[in-house]
């Protein structure tokens, strides 16, 4: 699951990134892409032209739609675009992008890439009073390119408990960051969401990253900016927010990451998951137990099963059929060696006494 270590030049790059103002050109960018003129549909068609960008699944499909270059970054879908399994045992990916890492949270440590890892504790901070209840748990990376849809889903259904604003850094998340950068995902502002699941919790962080310029939630509204140099925590255990799975959990104002986090025994990993996965959202990435995860298994082998029986049933007419033609040559053989040339015939009184008049 481990990627490589970071080259010489990525790491030049991530030193590099240290020195850049995040906050200041993320606030520019913020100001830019919200402003409306006769060149936006210019620096919409020039983006959609570099990141190889997709607007065949979106809602508003044509470039002249969009009156800002955020709407169109932020754009929605087509109905029925991204299907999601209705089934609560199915855990579905709540965005696309691709999986940068995944795997088991050893105690407290989640792996960031070969060789680099960060802890639970930096992560969610001492102001979340969840984190004790990850250790040992499950966790996803995945990472949101500047070409994919930046709308975040919810991947099961699930009861809103907590929420906390991390305020931080801006570093790229691009793919070489994480090699590069030591940290980084507990290095930069984030918003960590904690929800009651079944049989357990699932934490969704969206990740800040230069350039995203804001992160909206969708119980809350914007989160970011204005940005704060203190920890906020908001409450919501005494209030009745439910979400389902597929429902819009948070939108990206331009791309980063999202991380998700299973307590120990609610999350079972689809067996087909690897780094570099792409994924859309919607797609199954597990199941919320080891037994669901050994159900749906269960439920494809019948398929399998029935299959093999049919063609061992189909080998086993052959092989009979193979086998009578056999005893049939064999019986013709023996007729026609036992039936020797004759004068005359006799016919039989009846079948018993040909079986005798044959005997020796």
């Amino acid at each position: 699951m481990n990627k490589e270590y970071a080259s010489s030049w990525e790491r030049v790059k991530a030193a590099i990134f240290h020195l850049f103002p995040h906050h200041f050109l993320s606030r520019c960018t913020y100001w830019i892409t919200r402003q409306r003129g006769f060149w936006v549909a210019s620096l919409i068609r020039s983006f959609i032209k570099f990141f190889k960008v997709d607007l065949s699944d979106a809602e508003i499909d044509q470039v002249e739609g969009y009156t800002t270059f955020n709407q169109f970054f932020t754009r929605n879908l087509k109905d029925g675009t991204r299907p999601i399994d209705d089934d609560n045992d199915v855990i579905s990916s709540p965005c696309d992008g691709r999986i940068s890492q995944f795997g088991a949270i050893d105690n407290r440590q989640m792996i960031q890439a070969k060789g680099k890892y960060y802890s639970l504790n930096d992560f969610f901070t001492s102001a979340c009073s969840h984190t004790e209840k990850f250790i040992d748990g499950q966790f996803m990376t995945i990472y949101l390119s500047p070409r994919d849809y930046h709308r975040v889903h919810m991947a099961c259904d699930a009861r809103l408990l907590e929420m906390v604003y991390v305020p931080g850094r801006l570093f790229s998340v691009a793919p070489y960051a994480p090699k590069a950068i030591e940290k980084v995902f507990a290095k930069n502002e984030r918003v960590v969401s904690i929800f009651e699941v079944e049989g357990g919790y699932m934490a969704a962080t969206m990740v800040g990253a230069v350039n995203v310029a804001a992160i909206d939630m969708a119980w809350h509204g914007m989160v970011t900016p204005p940005h704060m140099n203190l920890t906020a925590r908001y409450d919501y255990q005494n209030e009745d927010i439910t979400l389902n799975k597929g429902d819009e959990m948070g939108t990206f104002n331009m791309g980063s990451t999202v991380v998700l986090c299973f307590s120990k025994g609610c999350y079972s990993p689809l067996a087909a998951l690897a780094t570099e996965l792409g994924l859309k959202m919607g797609e199954t990435i597990g199941h919320n137990s080891e037994q669901a995860a050994a159900n749906a298994a269960a439920k494809a082998t019948p398929e399998v099963v029935a299959e093999d029986k049919v063609e061992s049933e189909v080998e086993i007419e052959t092989t009979e059929e193979v086998t009578t033609s056999a005893e049939v040559e064999t019986e013709v053989e023996v007729e026609e060696q036992t039936s020797a040339p004759v004068d005359y015939i006799t016919t039989p009184a009846n079948d018993s006494d040909t079986a005798d008049s044959n005997k020796p």
